[in-house]
């Protein structure tokens, strides 16, 4: 089957020359292409030809897409979309004043979400979880992280996961799951650290490895859950079940995380909004992805991570929406890239660079997908507009109207 998407205004193809990175200021380069159209072959972006030589070639299928733009698939490489139940009296709390901490330390938090999804059966869950999906999918998303952590138990982690697997089979777009075992300490485990690591590290890194249920292990770095040394410890356990790393550190506290994921070599540390001037130029350094949350900081009105300094410094930048009931809960991809540029003092173009082919990097998949190139598979959003400035400008409106996975339209809104 070969296919023809034709007529588009600009094609942002973030052409990486073979890299399938955007370190630093490369970030601003995306290579755009005009007058020319987009051939797919059997899932593969095959060539890009002029319109003017259309009209001579034989297509199976063609698409017009006049007046559009094509953009890689966008990948939204940080979500805990696996969850049941609201808390949004949290969030009238954080309205008077109180902090994320403080909320936890009061019982609520992540605990709070860990006890909705542990009355929930494996039907509720995936019904709750579907339409989420499908909204991602209406934002030109082909690619999703999905993390587990709201279970913190060996029989709802499992449960998680086993959602995860199953939204994958359903569904046509890359759902990439993650372990999150060490979110927080269970209430049963607050005061045994010891015996909840070790049901990490005996009992579910091995079951969830022999079982192909998660591609990475992450957890959080923080004096209100997991401290660096216990995260070197799951760490080594996981490396020896196979599975890839990554890490949330330096939200609200230095105390070593990013020394613990650099050491691993963690394929991500997110949030990294305390991150101090030492610390960017050891990050800047290695081939870990800073994925930054703008959202969080918005959601709970505190700052932002150093973006300007890492892509100053050369550091690997992506953006996602930490999608998440309690400290983010924004799903709308665009909108994380505006507060990026608003908030963070990013350019358009990195911001693009950020949820596409860095993005792919912090997912380990950045030889396949997250930007438009020969060979790499067909993932493409299509904007209903003719300046991809837009996609930014256009604060929070979807501006998506097409998503098309492996050359296979699986959103359509051009009416």
């Amino acid at each position: 089957m070969i296919k023809l998407f034709k007529n588009a205004s600009q094609i942002v193809s973030v052409d990486t020359e073979g890299k399938n990175v955007k370190r630093g200021l490369d970030a601003n380069n995306l290579t755009t292409i005009e007058n020319h159209s987009i051939v797919i072959e059997n899932e593969i972006l095959k060539d890009f030809i002029p319109n003017s030589k259309i009209f001579s070639l034989n297509f199976d299928e063609e698409i017009d897409i006049a007046d559009k733009i094509i953009l890689p698939g966008l990948v939204e490489c940080h979500t805990h979309t696996a969850f049941t139940g609201s808390r949004a009296n949290e969030f009238r709390m954080k309205l008077k004043g109180k902090s994320y901490e403080e909320i936890a330390e009061a019982g609520g938090g992540i605990n709070a979400t860990v006890k909705a999804v542990r009355n929930a059966s494996f039907e509720e869950l995936l019904k709750t979880i579907r339409p989420r999906i499908d909204y991602f999918i209406s934002q030109g998303i082909t690619t999703l992280e999905i993390k587990s952590g709201y279970g913190l138990s060996y029989y709802d982690e499992i449960k998680l996961l086993q959602v995860i697997k199953k939204l994958n089979s359903i569904y046509k777009i890359n759902i990439v799951a993650t372990f999150l075992g060490a979110h927080t300490y269970p209430p049963e485990y607050k005061n045994d650290h010891v015996k909840y690591i070790n049901i990490i590290k005996n009992e579910l890194l091995p079951f969830i490895s022999k079982n192909k249920l998660a591609n990475f292990c992450d957890a959080f770095c923080e004096k209100t859950a997991f401290s660096a040394e216990e995260i070197d410890d799951i760490f080594t356990s996981a490396e020896r079940n196979g599975l890839k790393l990554r890490l949330h550190t330096e939200q609200f506290n230095n105390i070593g995380g990013l020394q613990t994921a650099l050491k691993h070599e963690a394929l991500s540390v997110d949030h990294l909004e305390v991150l101090n001037n030492d610390e960017i130029i050891k990050l800047s350094k290695s081939n870990t992805v800073a994925v930054l949350l703008p959202g969080v900081s918005f959601f709970l009105n505190y700052g932002y991570a150093p973006a300007r300094k890492l892509i100053d410094n050369n550091a690997i930048i992506a953006l996602a929406t930490d999608y998440n009931p309690g400290s983010s809960h924004i799903a709308n991809l665009t909108f994380i890239m505006s507060l990026a540029a608003i908030k963070m003092n990013m350019t358009i173009e990195e911001t693009i660079s950020a949820v596409t082919i860095n993005a792919a990097n912090a997912l380990g998949m950045q030889n396949s997908i997250g930007s438009l190139e020969i060979g790499k598979k067909a993932d493409m959003a299509i904007f209903n507009t003719s300046e991809y400035s837009d996609i930014v400008y256009s604060v929070e409106k979807n501006l998506n109207c097409m998503t098309v996975k492996n050359g296979e339209i699986i959103y359509n809104n051009l009416g």
